[in-house]
């Protein structure tokens, strides 16, 4: 007579196993007899049961198995229907068959062919005309030992991946732990499915199904939670995820729509963010074109007649005037001379007589030949000083000998752009001419050591860079600097002569310095008692007014107050200086402008 594999009620026959079982379990709710689980279905609770309880649950329920001979009985010593369904439950080692076919959940069988076995009887397996044979299936020792071994494996898998405090609201469908958190379920299925693939003895549902699905043309892995077969591990894995997905959305209170609208808010709060990010970066770069000049808002001309009209307007200058200037920058840029509005002479006279007779404090002094000053106007205050630094060194290189070919007159700051913009076409310093796209009329371009060099070079005069590019002293100072200025002075008028006078004015030209934002040029070093340093220098920020307080007995020393520099007043991280030192060859022109290609400048330390 069949009994039902998880009621053990005895039914008359076949017809009415199958009713009772699609009525009374698969489709009521399946409720585990061992534990807690629910609303799964046949299937499920069937792998669940099979693979979550394992022999000590079936000792714990006081079940005894007797065999008598075609039919076996179930007795039980306890009156509770959970231990009659737990000792009908020990049989894990028979084959279903539903219309003929075999369905296998990991070991637990529903046979629904005459039953005539249970833990004592041999295993049935179905034959092609549906009758039933027994199969011997009895385990060696060997065996056993490996299963349980096997399942010790996997239950220290399972303790290590549960929560030592279960108060998680997500059943495993395949055993008895419950997880708080749906992604630590997620991995513990997964977990699963690959033992499930890689067991050495033990056949899986899906390896199983998949064989006898085998007449389809591929292997087939069904899914543990709806039955769905899929033809790789990989589909049946991201299968599954989706069901976890579903239940930790069901679980919060969440639908899907809602995942999916919240994903969607998340994408636009990013895109977004890059936007802000975009525009915050073109502003930046524009603020940095228009600090440096490339923001292709005028030159020399426009910002001077900007600052005149202003001037104007504000009741500064009248009408007249502001005819006037307008007219002298005009004939100044046509001419391509300055117009000497700025200009500051006889300076180096008017320190040489100061350090003869107030100097007391100095050993010795070291001046430069005689340069004039040139300061920023209202055409290129901001930007202008590296050009204003370079008319101070052409003043004083006009006034020497072996100059000569230099221009006559000191060009005009529009004038020396367009020098450089030759020296650029000759070839010399293709990676400035790049940086400042070959254009630098009409901008506000700043320039630097490498230009000077460049425009020095394309004029045949010899020049050098000399790079600082770290401090050589404590807090960030460059001794080394002033003591190479000093060096630099002192070199040619310390041939020959046994004690050099305190005050000497030498030959030489000055040098260009030019640090991170703005440029200067050192007209001479001065030697204190003590032995320290101080540089002299000239300063295209001050005005021309100031600059003439030097030719004053009364305000000389006042100023040159302001133009000493001690190793304390040297603080930026790098220096650069541009000397000249001769007059070049044609050879040796073509010779540096192909060098220039790659400049290299001398490194200190």
């Amino acid at each position: 007579m069949p009994v039902c594999d998880i009621c053990c009620e005895e039914l008359s026959s076949e017809a009415e196993m199958r009713t009772h079982i699609l009525l009374s379990h698969m489709e009521n709710m399946m409720v585990c007899p061992f534990c807690s689980l629910s609303g799964v279905s046949y299937d499920e609770l069937s792998f669940h049961i099979n693979t979550a309880h394992t022999e000590k649950d079936y000792q714990d329920t006081n079940v005894t198995m007797v065999n008598s001979g075609q039919k076996n009985d179930c007795i039980t010593k306890s009156t509770s229907n959970i231990n009659a369904t737990n000792k009908c439950k020990a049989s894990h080692h028979l084959l279903p068959q539903v219309n003929g076919t075999a369905t296998q959940i990991t070991g637990t069988s529903i046979s629904q062919g005459p039953s005539t076995s249970r833990k004592c009887s041999p295993p049935a397996a179905a034959t092609v005309n549906g009758a039933i044979k027994l199969v011997r299936t009895t385990q060696t020792p060997s065996n056993d030992n490996r299963r349980m071994s096997e399942d010790g494996h996997q239950k220290s898998k399972q303790k290590r991946l549960s929560s030592p405090i279960k108060e998680g609201c997500f059943p495993c469908p395949m055993c008895n732990l419950v997880y708080s958190d749906c992604f630590a379920l997620q991995e513990h299925v997964e977990i699963h499915l690959q033992e499930q693939g890689t067991g050495p003895d033990v056949k899986t549902s899906t390896e199983k199904s998949a064989t006898s699905n085998g007449r389809a043309g591929g292997m087939c892995y069904e899914c543990p939670m709806c039955s769905l077969s899929c033809s790789s591990s990989s589909s049946l894995q991201e299968h599954v995820e989706l069901h976890l997905e579903y239940s930790s959305a069901s679980a919060s209170g969440h639908s899907p729509g809602d995942l999916t609208l919240a994903r969607k808010l998340q994408e636009e709060e990013e895109q977004n963010w890059r936007e802000v990010q975009t525009r915050r970066e073109a502003e930046d770069f524009k603020k940095l074109q228009k600090q440096f000049g490339l923001d292709n808002s005028g030159g020399y001309r426009k910002q001077m007649e900007r600052n005149l009209d202003r001037a104007v307007s504000r009741g500064q200058m009248l009408p007249a005037d502001f005819h006037r200037k307008r007219a002298e920058m005009l004939e100044s840029l046509a001419s391509g001379v300055d117009d000497g509005r700025s200009k500051t002479s006889g300076i180096m006279e008017a320190l040489y007589r100061y350090y003869q007779r107030d100097a007391s404090d100095c050993a010795h002094v070291w001046l430069c030949a005689e340069t004039d000053h040139y300061s920023s106007s209202e055409g290129d205050k901001g930007w202008g000083c590296g050009y204003r630094n370079f008319q101070m060194l052409l003043s004083s290189l006009h006034r020497m000998e072996q100059y000569k070919l230099l221009p006559v007159s000191v060009p005009s700051i529009p004038r020396v752009q367009a020098l450089m913009e030759e020296a650029w076409a000759q070839g010399a310093d293709p990676q400035g001419a790049s940086h400042f796209n070959h254009r630098l009329q009409g901008t506000r371009a700043w320039i630097g050591a490498t230009e000077i060099y460049a425009v020095l070079t394309s004029l045949s005069v010899k020049a050098r860079i000399v790079d600082f590019h770290k401090p050589t002293g404590p807090g960030e100072t460059h001794p080394r600097l002033f003591e190479w200025v000093k060096k630099y002075f002192t070199h040619s008028t310390s041939r020959g002569a046994r004690l050099p006078p305190k005050v000497v004015q030498t030959t030489l030209p000055p040098v260009y310095l030019q640090h991170q934002g703005h440029s200067r040029s050192i007209i001479g070093v001065e030697e204190k008692a003590n032995g320290n340093l101080c540089l002299l220098f000239f300063d295209p920020g001050v005005a021309p007014g100031e600059m003439k307080k030097v030719l004053s007995q009364d305000t000389v020393a006042t100023m040159v107050r302001r133009m000493r520099k001690y190793t304390g007043g040297l603080k930026h991280k790098q220096y650069q200086v541009v000397i000249v030192e001769g007059v070049l060859t044609a050879e040796e022109k073509q010779s540096r402008i192909l060098n220039s290609r790659t400049l290299r400048a001398e490194k200190i330390p």
